[in-house]
């Protein structure tokens, strides 16, 4: 990382993850870069997303499961400078297809308590009408870094994992 100044640590990392609303995922595409965003959710030191069984993500990360995951989270555009306060998470890690019904549907649960929470009620009958068609990866973190720039309240930036 370039700004070390700018360094958070792991903890605040994964804070960054678990709130983030979608995230990038990159992937390798021969010599070419794809990216598609997703949305995620972190079970442990693994962090899911839902998928379709098939298309063009699918057929890359079968080919190359090695990924990376850029999560943003909170921003503010100052007024009174040419600057964007903000805080980030890069993951790496690798993905793999989750078989196991139990794991998939515990996934799916995650994702949906956390993206769709007030639509808990209809989660059993929907994961029974779409389990069967419905992809879940999960991606073992390998590597994860943070990163933020954020000015107190005096307007002085909060360098190297300062919080307050």
């Amino acid at each position: 990382m370039r700004r070390k100044d700018r360094e958070m640590d792991r903890n605040f990392a994964l804070y960054v993850a678990d709130k983030c609303e979608w995230a990038t995922l990159a992937l390798v595409d021969g010599d070419k870069p794809y990216c598609v965003p997703v949305t995620i959710v972190r079970i442990g030191g693994c962090v899911y997303f839902h998928s379709a069984k098939a298309g063009r993500k699918i057929d890359l990360l079968r080919k190359n499961p090695s990924v990376c995951l850029s999560c943003v989270g909170d921003t503010y555009r100052t007024p009174d400078k040419f600057t964007t306060e903000y805080e980030s998470a890069v993951i790496k890690g690798t993905a793999t297809e989750v078989t196991d019904d139990a794991e998939k549907i515990e996934a799916l649960r995650a994702l949906c308590e956390r993206h769709t929470p007030t639509n808990m009620a209809m989660f059993d009958s929907e994961v029974n009408r779409s389990l069967g068609v419905t992809g879940v990866w999960k991606i073992s973190i390998d590597e994860i870094t943070g990163k933020r720039k954020k000015y107190d309240k005096d307007g002085v930036e909060m360098k190297y994992g300062r919080m307050s």
